[in-house]
């Protein structure tokens, strides 16, 4: 484990006998730790600015899935069942018994699908941008809405995600990518057994229109809340990590999720009517 003075370090534990790195906030804090999970073909690094901003409030990890980022490849292209299970002996190796869990795209299956085999693991629920299921289907749909969004997201963002994509491979991407489509994200969000915030871009070409987000959100158990980003695309925990994180910190803390007008985006909560 080495420290890179920042106030994080870097280490790696050992799934199925590869390694798995991971980074984590210094220092010990009040609050259940912050475990942050990336999306589709790329590794944590692009989490961190969302993650730093949470780090003075509680300790945050940031792992790279197997076959992501600085994680060994287990050889072929682990499906969402598959990855989730990695994340539970991930936070068995960390010494981490219950956690919140924030998912950006594909994260949040990973996230939803850790939720529902192991709810004891997960004290709250985030899913950013959540992926997959039927507002991504059918599979040459899904593609367009990705190459929708790479024209929205910041410029900065590529040469973080552009070395990671090239490493995951076009093989990889393609054959993971068509299941994230057809996992069932709706049914597992509708079904939840922990409190879950869902926060959505109003820019994202990969989220349903707003009245498709009333209609589930009616849905959804009271546990569920859903707050907007104004003007965020689909990685918000890169483009727009103040206003994330100051979402994320507001709802787990229990105070109102207001906007915060010191950061780009405008925030607000969904209203929802469930009568």
């Amino acid at each position: 484990m080495t420290t890179d003075g920042s106030g994080w370090t870097t280490g790696t534990v050992t799934v199925d006998r590869r390694s798995v790195f991971y980074r984590r906030s210094d220092g010990g804090h009040d609050g259940v730790p912050i475990v942050h999970v990336h999306g589709f073909a790329i590794s944590g690094a692009y989490l961190m600015p969302t993650a730093r901003r949470l780090a003075a409030h509680r300790t945050n990890v940031v792992p790279d899935l197997p076959g992501y980022g600085r994680s060994e490849h287990p050889g072929r292209a682990l499906g969402i069942p598959a990855l989730a299970d990695a994340l539970l002996v991930i936070l068995d190796a960390l010494g981490l018994r219950e956690v919140v869990l924030v998912g950006n795209s594909m994260g949040c299956p990973v996230s939803l699908e850790v939720a529902h085999v192991a709810p004891e693991r997960v004290h709250r629920l985030v899913l950013v941008s959540p992926a997959g299921g039927v507002q991504n289907q059918p599979l040459p749909r899904a593609l367009a809405q990705l190459a929708a969004d790479i024209a929205r997201e910041s410029p900065r963002m590529a040469p973080v995600a552009l070395p990671d994509y090239v490493r995951f491979g076009p093989v990889n991407a393609l054959h993971l990518f068509s299941e994230l489509t057809r996992f069932p994200s709706l049914e597992r969000l509708l079904r939840t057994p922990v409190p879950s915030l869902a926060v959505l871009g109003t820019r994202d070409p990969l989220m349903p229109p707003p009245h498709r987000v009333r209609e589930v959100g009616r849905l959804a158990p009271a546990h569920v809340t859903v707050a907007v980003v104004e003007g965020a695309a689909h990685a918000m925990n890169f483009s727009h990590p103040g206003e994330l994180a100051h979402v994320i910190s507001s709802w787990l803390d229990g105070r109102e999720i207001t906007d915060d007008p010191g950061e780009p985006g405008r925030a607000r909560v969904l209203q929802i009517d469930r009568a």
